[in-house]
């Protein structure tokens, strides 16, 4: 089973404020820990909105907006992807994840969908022949 533990932005991290060292260190090791568990698929952050776009689709129509975005409460700064037996087991380590800023913030875990879950069809023939949502890739 697949999560991403995804965090949520922050003033400082729209206004691209690096993290300091004590935070890039508790994050190095619990990720080093994911690792070592062989949980770990991916994780990174991501630059702020100001360096981001959006498409936004209506009456059929694209539209795109460049960055920065108003709303940084529904902003994603980063995530982590893991691959875990159980639900239980992303639980434990979504509840280990290090405070990623310094102020109160919340994060995230969503399960991602196997391809299996859509059942056969040509379409996801075409998504497995990509190796896309396929069981530990």
């Amino acid at each position: 089973m697949r999560y991403m533990i995804l965090v949520k932005a922050s003033a400082d991290s729209e206004a691209g404020v690096m993290p300091k060292e004590d935070m890039l260190q508790a994050m190095a090791d619990y990720h080093e820990e994911l690792q070592k568990a062989g949980v770990l698929v991916d994780g990174n952050g991501l630059h702020p909105t100001s360096k981001g776009y959006r498409l936004r689709y209506s009456d059929g129509k694209r539209t795109l907006i460049d960055g920065p975005f108003a709303e940084t409460k529904e902003v994603i700064a980063g995530y982590t992807m893991i691959n875990v037996k159980t639900p239980e087991d992303a639980l434990y380590w979504f509840q280990r994840f290090p405070q990623p800023h310094y102020q109160d913030c919340e994060i995230e875990l969503r399960r991602m969908f196997e391809l299996e879950e859509f059942g056969d069809g040509e379409q996801i023939d075409r998504f497995r022949d990509m190796e896309m949502g396929v069981k530990g890739s």
